[in-house]
């Protein structure tokens, strides 16, 4: 994931087409949240016994800023948002080549600041939620299950 335009720097994660760089299209962070809750068996007389109920889910999320007017990103967060609102699942990959499977985008959440005269926002920082898809078939599911 080597980015050729000057100035933008090298790919650190991406998601589907969608590539996150230095400048434009950056982020600042991100988490995972990993859910496999247990169910609690009430017992008499002892500690209460514990069912494991499988997994629930596993999140990703990426936190980060873009400023559009100087270094352009809005594009690619709107393109997020509609691989979201069309339930089109993306490969999620890092920079060192780990391939963390498909994913849909579950929720983005955008704050808008320092609008300029023209009505836009100089500054957007942005979270992306989004959830391991399970299914999916093909080699993008075959990946996804083997990482």
């Amino acid at each position: 994931m080597v980015d050729t335009t000057v100035g933008r720097g090298p790919s650190p994660m991406a998601l589907g087409s969608f590539l996150f760089r230095a400048l434009g299209f950056s982020f600042d962070s991100q988490g995972r949240q990993l859910s496999t809750p247990w169910a609690e068996i009430d017992v008499c007389g002892d500690l209460d016994a514990l069912q494991w109920m499988g997994g629930k889910s596993d999140s990703f999320s990426i936190r980060g800023a873009i400023f559009d007017e100087a270094f352009g990103g809005q594009a690619s967060l709107d393109g997020i948002r509609a691989a979201g609102l069309a339930g089109k699942p993306l490969m999620l990959v890092t920079r060192a080549g780990r391939v963390h499977g498909l994913h849909v985008v579950y929720d983005v959440s955008e704050d808008r600041t320092t609008i300029n005269a023209a009505g836009q926002a100089r500054a957007n920082a942005y979270q992306i939620e989004l959830r391991r898809y399970p299914g999916g078939g093909g080699i993008g599911g075959l990946l996804g299950r083997l990482f």
